[in-house]
């Protein structure tokens, strides 16, 4: 199968990226109106109930949850449920931008999980080159936390790290859904998601009790669960279909800049200089992680 990218897949590459971005932006709309745990459990909600329809019965979708669905459950946790809520609980306190930019260190710790739980992914000379650039720069942007001076607290910047590392093992985890078609994982994980963090909701926040929310926040709620993730799903899936998941990842790149414009656009935020260099290095990171600028380079003539 021919996996180049042409102009069709990065204008879709384009488009997942500031989708994405915007997820960042609807969360820090929305988590000023509802608490985090009702606001992860109504985009899981309004999300896998999208993808349920989009589905509607093909591929063997409910066999697969029934058989699975005790993989689904862990999967739900690890990828929506847990790293959604570590987010959207920074995001009372840290800009889009800012929590976009720790995130994308996903990739970073993916290949430092991937490398002691696989035996086919281990570190090379790049990936720990890659590795050690994209902490430096994880740094860069907590440092200021660790200070009574900093803009932000420590806990809030480090829970979109603690969401990396959580997508991290969800990355090595998926691997065994790669029989499952990809629709199907994930509206299996979302339901999964779904269920796990409804409890939480009516216990920690007991949302009968909460006002309605203005119109402009129930607009960013159905903006985030039905673009920023159902949506954003299928996209994804079509883009790994034309062009693989390598040429896939790239999306990883431009959430950060996506979030940081809609930040700056919509919501008046500024990222300071050292939170710049601090995406900087992260970039840089990937870029070595992802390999193909260096071989570019060094590719005979």
């Amino acid at each position: 199968m021919d996996t180049r990218m042409n102009a069709w897949t990065w204008s879709l590459l384009l488009l997942l990226g500031l989708i994405w971005g915007g997820s960042f932006f609807f969360s820090r709309i929305a988590v000023q109106h509802i608490p985090p745990l009702t606001l992860v459990f109504l985009r899981l909600l309004l999300a896998g109930l999208a993808l349920h329809i989009y589905i509607a019965g093909r591929l063997d979708v409910y066999q697969t949850l029934k058989s699975r669905w005790r993989e689904f459950l862990i999967l739900g946790l690890i990828n929506n449920a847990l790293p959604h809520a570590l987010i959207f609980f920074g995001q009372t306190r840290i800009g889009a931008g800012l929590a976009a930019i720790l995130n994308a260190t996903t990739p970073i710790w993916t290949v430092l999980i991937a490398n002691y739980l696989t035996s086919d992914e281990k570190l090379s000379s790049a990936k720990i080159a890659g590795c050690l650039v994209g902490l430096a720069g994880t740094i860069v942007l907590i440092g200021p936390g660790l200070s009574a001076s900093g803009q932000a607290p420590l806990w809030a910047l480090l829970l979109p790290v603690l969401a990396a590392i959580s997508y991290g093992f969800a990355a090595i985890y998926g691997k065994r859904f790669k029989d499952v078609p990809a629709p199907v994982t994930a509206a299996g994980q979302l339901t999964a998601s779904s269920l796990i963090t409804l409890p939480l909701s009516l216990l920690a926040d007991r949302p009968w009790t909460l006002s309605l929310p203005p119109l402009d926040i129930v607009f960013a709620v159905l903006a985030l669960a039905l673009v920023s993730t159902a949506f954003a799903y299928i996209l994804y899936f079509r883009i790994m279909a034309a062009a693989g998941a390598t040429n896939a990842s790239l999306v990883t790149l431009l959430v950060p800049p996506s979030a940081i414009l809609l930040g700056v656009l919509f919501l008046g935020e500024r990222l300071a200089l050292g939170e710049f260099a601090g995406m900087a290095l992260i970039g840089f990171g990937l870029v070595i992680l992802d390999g193909r600028a260096y071989r570019a380079l060094v590719k005979p003539a």
